[in-house]
């Protein structure tokens, strides 16, 4: 049963091992992506140059793919960064941003999810029901949709590309396809602040880094992602001070807080 102990045990894994996480990410994201990595003890590498990937994928622990600003050198390196990874045992992290918004973001994760390798998806409500051909409208980057709707195309996603797949929202949901985690945490103020969804992608990477137990490893990144946020809230006077509050509360969160802050339940 993975419980509010597996959260706390791989934040305390995460601090104790400093995986290395390589992103290959978008524009809007790479300063507060590495920030937030650091911050939560893991070591960030942001390239996307196809000429040093094999050499880069291989030192990680884990590979984090994030669409947000594509282009088609992007989408041939995460492409290639992914089939190295996949060579080399190595978990694999998508972030499917704006899926649902153009054709072109949604035929690229479709299509790296086709490849193979990825071990993880993790999206908003209406990402993950666009890829999973349910979803009805999009807003840009933004969820039109809440996670208990996009929950049935969350286990579909899970069993056709055999992967766990991450549905952040006010309850976040995590399923391998036949088990459901809810999540529950985190802030009023998180969908306030550009690139949460980003840095919660990353952690995923740093928690499948030191977790051979990827459904255990996408529960406990939430987790920590959850706890930052309540602790963060608890600090903050608005989504500017927050933004500042959740990286402090990513270096500092406690196992007290997670049990204070967090419920991960079973459903």
């Amino acid at each position: 049963m993975i419980s509010r102990n597996t959260v706390w045990d791989n934040i305390d894994k995460v601090r104790g091992s400093g995986p290395v996480v390589h992103s290959i990410t978008n524009y809007v994201v790479m300063n507060s992506t590495a920030n937030a990595l650091l911050s939560a003890g893991a070591s960030p590498i942001m390239a996307h140059a196809k000429e040093e990937l094999e050499e880069l994928v291989i030192l990680s622990g884990a590979l984090v793919l994030n669409i947000g600003t594509l282009s088609p050198a992007w989408i041939e390196s995460m492409r290639l960064g992914a089939s190295i990874a996949a060579a080399n045992y190595k978990p694999v992290v998508l972030d499917p941003v704006g899926a649902g918004a153009s054709k072109l973001r949604t035929s690229t994760s479709l299509s790296l999810l086709e490849e193979g390798g990825i071990s993880l998806v993790r999206g908003n409500a209406s990402e993950i029901m666009a890829l999973a051909g349910t979803g009805a409208a999009t807003r840009g980057v933004d969820s039109c949709n809440d996670t208990s709707e996009a929950e049935k195309s969350a286990k579909t996603l899970a069993k056709k590309y055999r992967c766990i797949v991450a549905v952040s929202g006010c309850i976040d949901v995590v399923t391998d396809g036949d088990t459901v985690y809810h999540i529950t945490g985190g802030s009023e103020y998180m969908p306030l602040v550009t690139g949460m969804g980003c840095i919660a992608t990353a952690i995923c990477g740093a928690h499948l880094a030191i977790c051979e137990d990827r459904f255990a490893a996408a529960v406990s990144a939430m987790g920590c992602m959850a706890a930052a946020g309540g602790v963060a809230e608890l600090a903050s006077n608005g989504p500017g001070s927050f933004a500042v509050q959740f990286i402090d509360a990513l270096h500092n969160v406690t196992e007290n807080d997670i049990n204070r802050l967090v419920e991960v339940r079973v459903v």
